[in-house]
């Protein structure tokens, strides 16, 4: 199908919008990639129209079928994000990744586990790193032989002992670093599992 002029101002339209979509989500040369891509899926798509047809009608299917431009860009930004995440298993993209998965129950459910196991390694981390710097307040925490709490406590419980010197320091570091590997392992894991099912933003 040959656009007239009125059928090209709406393509042109909806591409602007989807250009300023693109940009709010990601680097603009990434932008001007996606909606290359995207250009060239449509024209494709409207050159394969039949002649003849209502070319109005035509149109408005075709971009009904492709999406809203904001939910066009935000397809765009989820692919990139689970693609960088997925090849380079660098923390930050599978933590935006982990974000954007979480909008689903089990999604959530999935990263919520996770950004707990971060949570916890580095809790470890931390406690070895604060540990020889506040002694007293560092380790398990006992009160009449039993003990009422553990890690780091400002200030600490009234009336108990910290059990477990410097000792504790390679333990807490051993502990941290093998809850992160684990954890880290796991949302590599999730994340490229959840890039396999992802659907494409111009996917039919």
């Amino acid at each position: 199908m040959k656009l007239t002029d009125a059928g090209e101002a709406r393509v042109r339209g909806y591409l602007f919008i989807l250009q300023r979509a693109l940009v709010s989500f990601m680097p603009k040369d990434m932008a001007h990639d996606s909606l290359r891509e995207v250009e060239s899926h449509l024209r494709e798509r409207l050159a394969m129209a039949p002649e003849g047809q209502d070319e109005k009608a035509a149109i408005e299917k075709i971009l009904a079928e492709l999406g809203p431009p904001l939910k066009v860009a935000q397809a765009f930004a989820a692919e990139i994000t689970f693609d960088e995440a997925v090849t380079t298993g660098r923390l930050s993209p599978i933590l935006r990744a982990l974000w954007m998965a979480s909008t689903s129950i089990g999604g959530f459910f999935a990263a919520l586990a996770l950004f707990v196991g971060y949570a916890l390694g580095s809790s470890f981390v931390i406690m070895a790193l604060l540990k020889p710097i506040f002694p007293q307040n560092v380790g398990i925490h006992v009160r009449d032989g039993l003990p009422v709490a553990f890690g780091a406590i400002f200030p600490a419980p009234p009336n108990t002992e910290v059990v477990g010197g410097l000792i504790l320091v390679p333990l807490f570091l051993f502990a941290g670093a093998l809850t992160l590997a684990l954890t880290h392992s796991a949302a590599r894991a999730f994340v490229s599992w959840w890039r396999g099912r992802l659907k494409g933003p111009l996917d039919e």
